[in-house]
């Protein structure tokens, strides 16, 4: 097909009918207009592919410039304007996803914050198997991993002192940390750990062994990153595996 033939078709090409508009009340979907194919899309997603034991939650930033209204201007990012998609990827780089509609305050509520509502709705789908996902501080809080691990998922990743149910006398001015130097505290299954390099690094877990506290450096005084670290930087990595693929197709 010839260039201008496809670009032809491209600005034409619809997947709704514009006179059957919803009205824009508190329920409006903002994605009406393509809702369908997303929703044949996931289903098949769900029908084909069975989700290896590990996953990663996070999320990108598409370039766009196109007049939509959620369409976010972040200035630290490569891709400063664009539409943000949230991610769940396994292994292979395999992902079911959920575009970013603007501020959702009907997700959220006095016990669930937004990005809470988010994981939950990502993991949904393989609630009662067994697996582990693995989060960054955008997402993770306590109440988090206790809802995940009522629905059976375990969970780990980085996670922000300040978060509500962290422990009170874990921040940095309380423990005064020197580089190498490991704290634990435990409540339950679930496990928060603060590690000292250049700065502090907070995890929480409950599919790790309890690690040690203590000073732990090399013999050029060099601190040793806990094995609890190395496995979630490993597993991360799946979302950037998902971006090189998608990075192979990148149609404008």
């Amino acid at each position: 097909m010839a260039r201008d033939r496809f670009l032809h078709i491209l600005r034409f090409l619809h997947f709704a009918d514009n006179s059957k508009r919803p009205d824009e009340d508190e329920e409006y979907d903002r994605l009406w207009k393509v809702r369908t194919v997303f929703d044949k899309l996931n289903e098949a997603y769900a029908k084909f592919c069975n989700p290896s034991e590990h996953l990663a939650v996070d999320e990108v930033i598409v370039k766009f410039k196109g007049m939509v209204i959620f369409r976010q201007y972040i200035p630290k990012k490569r891709k400063c304007f664009g539409i943000t998609i949230y991610k769940v990827c396994d292994e292979s780089g395999y992902m079911y996803d959920r575009v970013y509609l603007g501020r959702n305050s009907h997700s959220a509520t006095d016990d669930m914050t937004a990005t809470h509502a988010t994981v939950r709705h990502l993991t949904s789908r393989v609630e009662g198997l067994g697996h582990k996902i693995f989060v960054d501080n955008f997402f993770l809080s306590p109440r988090l991993f206790d809802d995940l691990d009522r629905c059976k998922i375990n969970s780990c990743g980085t996670v922000r002192p300040n978060r509500k149910d962290m422990p009170n006398d874990f921040g940095p001015k309380q423990l005064k940390l020197k580089r190498g130097d490991v704290r634990v505290r435990t409540r339950g299954g679930l496990t928060t750990l603060v590690w000292k390099d250049r700065r502090e690094v907070y995890m929480l877990t409950n599919m790790d062994p309890l690690p040690v506290e203590g000073n732990f450096c090399d013999d050029s005084n060099r601190p040793m990153k806990p094995h609890i670290m190395e496995r979630y930087n490993r597993h991360m990595s799946y979302v950037d595996n998902s971006g090189r693929m998608v990075n192979s197709y990148s149609m404008s």
